[in-house]
């Protein structure tokens, strides 16, 4: 069993994440560098968490640590270039979300990994825990009946204090607001739990925060399924709360939690209390309890590496999600409904998200 060298860029607040999630794969993932523009600060992260080596410089430590995995967790702006150097250097990335800027941005990272033989992968780790898995294999299996409705919330609160960080809030460096940057995982988690989504029509607006970006967005989806979704992304409210909603024709499926959930979090009230045995039998046949963590999603992927398989969340997966996001911001600066597969090379939003229909500061 291989160990693999990982290092990590960026040592801000998710960067003990990534630390956690390295000592999760039990040696199979060695953190051997840690990467920060702020000297001081690479070297206050590597003394606390006992990395071995601290640079400044990304190009050098690739140069220099030659790593297997490289864990991305710099500003959004930076993603797309940092996960393309990583494969180019040989290694694979492990990049936070949103992965990148655009499609395009994205359609580079693609050509990168045909070039290059590596792969990036998406920070989802909301797939990855256990009881998602048992989740989406019960709807897979037709357990609850035909997905009919979702509701999709990410209710959460951000200060002027956090917006106060130079690179939020911005279109060229946070990507995008609520929907983007917190909004992102549970919209990905539903994606992956009701399949294909087919049409979009959205709204957003900046209500509270002195921002570029939205503070809130509203959503409307068609799943190609027939199913039909309502999500709102926001940023403004006080009593934080995640929750993701499934209606089906025999049950009810509800996940309630803030920022990471476990097996406890779920709920499933079946449509006929009376006559539920079988669907309550299967509900309860859930695996050992693994949470939503950096962690597990590492796993998944030195799994992918041993086997040189696809990553769940690089790839096609990974573009379907953009691409949803993409869609949510052409349908709300221009208030249509957005099919997916419409947005091609030369659509304005194919570029950049806000499609040229922003004014990002200088």
């Amino acid at each position: 069993m291989k160990a693999y060298r990982a290092v990590l860029v960026g040592t801000g607040g998710i960067g003990e994440a990534h630390v956690r999630a390295a000592e999760f794969t039990q040696g199979r993932v060695q953190l051997v560098a840690a990467c920060d523009i702020n000297a001081a600060r690479a070297r206050e992260f590597c003394e606390k968490f006992n990395v071995p080596n601290s640079h400044t410089d990304y190009a050098k430590m690739l140069e220099e640590e030659k790593p297997d995995i490289v864990l991305i967790a710099s500003p959004p702006g930076m993603h797309a270039d940092m996960s393309i150097a990583a494969m180019e250097a040989g290694a694979w990335a492990l990049c936070e979300k949103p992965l990148c800027a655009s499609l395009a941005e994205f359609d580079r990272i693609e050509a990168s990994e045909k070039a290059t033989g590596m792969r990036t992968a998406c920070v989802f780790q909301m797939r990855f825990s256990s009881s998602q898995t048992h989740v989406r294999s019960l709807l897979n299996e037709g357990t609850f009946g035909r997905p009919l409705v979702a509701t999709c919330n990410t209710l959460w609160y951000r200060d002027a204090e956090y917006y106060a960080v130079p690179w939020r809030g911005k279109w060229a460096t946070e990507l995008g607001g609520p929907t983007m940057s917190q909004g992102i995982h549970t919209m990905d988690q539903l994606l992956h739990l009701f399949g294909a989504w087919s049409e979009v029509r959205a709204v957003t607006d900046t209500l509270y925060h002195d921002i570029e970006v939205e503070d809130v967005s509203m959503v409307h989806v068609k799943f190609a399924n027939g199913a039909r979704a309502s999500i709102t992304n926001s940023s403004i409210c006080p009593r934080q709360e995640t929750y993701l909603r499934l209606d089906c024709e025999k049950a009810t499926v509800e996940l309630t939690h803030l920022y990471a959930y476990a097996q406890e979090n779920w709920k499933m009230t079946p449509a006929d209390p009376d006559n539920s045995s079988a669907i309550t039998k299967a509900w309860e046949n859930f695996p050992d309890d693994v949470g939503s963590t950096h962690g597990a999603q590492l796993v998944a992927m030195v799994d992918n590496m041993d086997t040189n398989t696809v990553p769940l969340t690089s790839g096609d997966e990974a573009r379907r999600t953009l691409e949803f996001l993409t869609a949510i911001y052409k349908s709300a600066f221009t208030d249509t409904t957005v099919t997916r597969g419409s947005i091609k090379s030369g659509d304005p939003y194919y570029t950049v998200l806000h499609g040229g229909h922003a004014t990002p500061s200088p």
